[in-house]
């Protein structure tokens, strides 16, 4: 357990010195059997500590003293759709949030890379942050892909390791960087 938490810190700080989120934005999740473990509700990505960290069963039953991110429902209906993922990082990178607000249907794939690990970027309708909604229509977006935009809020990246799910978040920031830098002559 102590290992995933240490994960939880070591990928919440990268994320932040990345300018992949900013303040109290983003959320990064751990799932090991029935528990997940996610950061907990207004702590700062940057800053985050093993006792910010909030434990939670899949039923959405909190088990720590601190209270999980709002986001918690997201975490939850994604890994209940696919059982397979072990982490959820969910970021508000700046060019996915623009790509996310300009496009409608689907981030197009430029680099060879992203064509091999994300296939597809499609973008999810806006819901408000937290709602049950949201966190369906991301569950089911995810259904057949790694990697969706959401509307104005962000990206949510899965994987079997934490790792992976972040560095698929990077780069879907990376695509959405490029798409956008080239959109005028696409």
């Amino acid at each position: 357990m102590r290992c995933l938490k240490l994960q939880l810190i070591k990928y919440s700080r990268k994320a932040h010195e990345r300018g992949l989120t900013a303040a109290f934005g983003g959320n990064l999740s751990v799932r090991t059997g029935s528990l997940v473990l996610i950061k907990s509700t207004g702590s700062v990505m940057d800053d985050m500590t093993a006792g910010q960290i909030a434990s939670i069963t899949l039923d959405g039953k909190v088990l720590s003293p601190v209270r999980p991110s709002s986001e918690y429902r997201l975490h939850l209906e994604v890994y209940k759709k696919r059982p397979e993922v072990r982490a959820v990082v969910h970021l508000h990178p700046p060019y996915a949030i623009a790509a996310s607000s300009i496009l409608k249907k689907e981030l197009p794939i430029i680099t060879p890379e992203a064509e091999i690990y994300l296939r597809r970027i499609p973008v999810i309708p806006f819901k408000p942050a937290g709602s049950v909604e949201l966190a369906k229509s991301v569950a089911e977006g995810l259904s057949e892909v790694d990697a969706v935009l959401m509307e104005r809020h962000g990206v949510v990246t899965v994987g079997r390791t934490l790792r992976e799910a972040f560095y698929k978040a990077e780069l879907v920031e990376e695509s959405s960087k490029l798409w956008y830098l080239t959109r005028n002559s696409l």
